[in-house]
């Protein structure tokens, strides 16, 4: 197959322009792998939950959400007449590349809303173009998604988007099905502009580059049809945006966290949203700084093969992490970020200087998504400290992506390869016990849960005579954690620090800074360090290797770990956590360890001008 230069990666992303070309520099590689028919684009050989057959139509359906807006903002797309093509034969049921006839719970649903999206945007090149034969078969195929089940999440927002391109097209559609499914939705709303993905259902990116970003589409459709609710979405975008901000970083990484994590650079596509809606939480200059050095840092990645198509993975083609429903072009949904596109040359937003992150706080508690967020603004880093749910999902590696205790911009989270030790396991930002036969197990949901101006408190059950409550004390580059476990089986534990990347193409064979004894551990690279200090209990730090590939952004990593045994019994274990990015004077704080007293009803963390207090009697009730 042709290989091909990755302009992409020089792409300085200031202009217009040079967003269109980043456009087609994702999307033009994809010429060579359209199937025959033009109705699939395949792009890999790997496997996901739905058949091959569907995968491919998937790959094909992805691509126009890049493509759409950019033939909405006047400009032309060499492959475009091939996408055409695929509409006309995938849509004829007598033609061998047919897309079929769906079902409940069809992960077509989900493709279909790129089509509905395409006859929203761009009527006149999408509809306009076919036979009478040809809109027939389109309108039936994609009707049918008017007559199925969809998952009670996000998913109820695809027939919306369905229905919002069949009357933009002037053609018949199901009014009472937007009505009810916008209804439902609205019953996953909490508050200050949070939803849960569903019922009882986790806050993670779903919230950003699915809810909102299809509730912000519809308010800018349908600002005149249905003004009360188009106004309610703005204001509920507006209010998500100033917590959703903190998940930034000034050098346009944002929070790994959650599932979908392979959409990668969809983590700016809210943005993207927010300015084509109209909505300004933030200056226009300081959200297109926000959107284009997202942007900048992901095409920085190793993201792209040598093919320039789009991987699996998160900072590097990775199927560790991956989800059952990714496929090989399902990374193509990414592409949502680019509705920018469809804003014209004159758009103000086009105009504003681009500028960097507002001013905000260094410590923030995000109610919904039972976060502490920190943040080492001059540094670049951003730490969530994580309270988890009393719920899970079937989503592999859900305890990963949901129960850590802290998640990082620059240390990111590891998944567990396999479920041997704790190389296997890499068990970072996570306490893991075992029964001693090696197999470790860490917190899959939680009991109980607080969340407070500086601590994060959780209860979680390992094993059913095994409980163990957790205070985290907010903070970076160190923070505090308490663990009080009872326990009526001998266990084995490891308590993870950050996993710091062992390799950096900047500083090639630089080998690790390691001091380790019977209190500290840690690793330290030029552009990192990561630490432990056992405080109180009989922990000994040690520095666990993990499996290759098990970290989201680096794809060798240590982890630097208290270990230690517990007979049956009521233990407690305090230990002090240390990350950060290398600077100058990086193990300045690294001597300034938190100090922690513990009395009979009370345990005090001291850390600088910080004084926490936290009740013992809290264990017992």
């Amino acid at each position: 197959m042709l290989k091909v230069d990755l302009h992409i990666q020089k792409n300085p992303l200031q202009s217009r322009e040079d967003l269109i070309k980043a456009v087609k520099q994702i999307v033009e590689p994809l010429n060579h792998y359209y199937s025959k028919g033009r109705a699939h684009v395949e792009v890999g050989s790997t496997g996901a939950s739905y058949s091959d057959d569907i995968a491919g139509f998937e790959g094909f359906s992805r691509v126009l959400w890049g493509i759409v807006p950019l033939l909405a903002g006047g400009e032309n797309s060499e492959i475009y007449d091939l996408c055409l093509e695929g509409i006309k034969n995938g849509t004829n049921p007598s033609h061998e590349e047919y897309w079929g006839e769906i079902t409940d719970y069809d992960q077509r649903a989900v493709e279909m809303a790129a089509f509905g999206y395409a006859l929203a945007l761009i009527p006149e090149k999408v509809w306009a173009p076919l036979n009478d034969f040809e809109k027939e078969n389109l309108f039936t195929w994609l009707n049918q998604i008017n007559q199925i089940s969809v998952y009670d999440c996000n998913w109820l927002f695809f027939p919306v988007m369905v229905n919002l391109g069949f009357k933009a097209a002037g053609l018949p559609y199901d009014r009472e099905k937007i009505e009810k499914n916008l209804e439902r939705i609205d019953e996953f709303y909490l508050d200050e502009g949070w939803y849960a993905d569903g019922t009882e259902a986790h806050c993670d990116y779903y919230v950003p580059f699915a809810i909102h970003f299809y509730s912000l589409f519809y308010a800018k459709l349908m600002e005149k049809d249905d003004p009360e609710r188009a106004e309610k979405y703005r204001n509920r975008a507006a209010l998500f945006a100033k917590d959703f901000i903190y998940w930034f970083s000034k050098d346009g990484s944002a929070l790994p966290y959650g599932r979908s994590l392979a959409y990668r650079f969809s983590q700016s596509a809210f943005w993207s949203a927010l300015v084509y809606a109209g909505v300004e939480p933030f200056t226009l200059g300081e959200m297109k700084g926000l959107i284009l050095r997202n942007l900048r840092w992901w095409f920085k990645q190793p993201i792209f093969d040598t093919n320039g198509l789009l991987t699996i993975g998160y900072c590097y083609p990775n199927l560790v992490m991956a989800e059952n429903y990714n496929a090989p072009g399902s990374p193509y949904w990414a592409l949502k970020t680019f509705l920018l596109a469809a804003l014209p040359q004159e758009h103000p937003f086009w105009q504003a200087e681009e500028k960097p992150l507002p001013l905000l706080k260094e410590r923030v508690v995000q109610k919904y998504p039972r976060f502490i967020l920190c943040r080492q603004e001059e540094r670049g880093h951003t730490v969530a400290f994580n309270a988890g749910y009393k719920h899970t999902n079937e989503h592999p590696h859900a305890a990963a992506k949901y129960e850590k205790f802290a998640y990082s911009n620059l240390f990111g989270f590891s998944v567990p390869k396999a479920d041997w030790g704790l190389s296997q396991g890499a068990f970072d930002s996570m306490l893991a016990v075992s029964e001693g036969d090696n197999l470790f197990r860490g917190k899959k949901t939680c009991v109980d849960f607080s969340v407070s101006e500086n601590v994060i408190y959780t209860q979680w059950k390992p094993f059913d005579d095994v409980d163990i409550k957790t205070w985290l004390v907010a903070g970076a580059p160190w923070h505090v954690r308490i663990h009080c476990i009872e326990n009526g089986r001998s266990l084995d534990y490891a308590d993870g620090g950050f996993a710091l990347g062992m390799e950096n193409k900047e500083y090639k064979g630089q080998k690790a800074e390691v001091i380790l004894n019977k209190q500290e551990g840690l690793a330290r690279l030029p552009w990192g360090a990561s630490g432990v200090v056992t405080i109180y209990g009989q922990g000994q730090p040690d520095l666990v290797y993990a499996n290759a590939n098990t970290n989201l952004i680096n794809p060798r990593t240590v982890i630097p770990t208290v270990k230690g045994s517990l007979k049956p019994g009521r233990h407690w274990l305090v230990n002090a956590v240390f990350g950060e990015p290398i600077s100058e004077n990086n193990l300045s704080q690294w001597d300034r360890v938190p100090h922690v007293d513990l009395y009979d009803d009370e345990i005090i963390i001291t850390h600088g001008a910080q004084k926490v207090v936290i009740p013992k009697e809290a264990v017992t009730t």
